[in-house]
């Protein structure tokens, strides 16, 4: 399930991001998309590509990668998210839904760092 009122376009932060096309309300679940999962084993050939950029830790240990389908890979990161997302570990999915209102035009973002207000330097500006 994807919120019809959500488009794929150009993102100032660069690449790829999710827009609203519409205002959404704090607390809207805008994305229930399945995942394709990784075993250790994989991962590790995976963090070897450009995928690497695009998965997320995954399992109770962290130790599994998961590659989101649907719009799951394509929403940016920033420390002051409008968005959270969830991990279902049984049914592989993960749900995306706002932390605050987001007005149409406006990119909706996650925390790499699974939590909206979580300001730990993630791997891109580690450095």
């Amino acid at each position: 399930m994807i919120l019809p009122d959500l488009i794929i376009a150009p993102s100032p932060k660069g690449g790829r991001g999710v827009f609203a096309l519409a205002v959404i309300p704090s607390g809207t679940i805008i994305e229930i998309s399945p995942v394709l999962v990784f075993s250790k084993q994989e991962r590790l050939i995976v963090e070897q590509t450009l995928l690497y950029n695009y998965i997320f830790e995954w399992g109770r240990s962290r130790k599994l990668a998961a590659l989101g389908l649907g719009y799951l890979s394509l929403y940016n990161h920033d420390y002051d998210a409008n968005a959270d997302y969830t991990m279902d570990f049984e049914s592989a999915l993960m749900t995306i839904t706002t932390v605050k209102k987001i007005n149409k035009g406006d990119e909706i973002f996650i925390n790499y760092n699974a939590n909206p207000n979580d300001t730990t330097k993630i791997w891109f500006d580690a450095k």
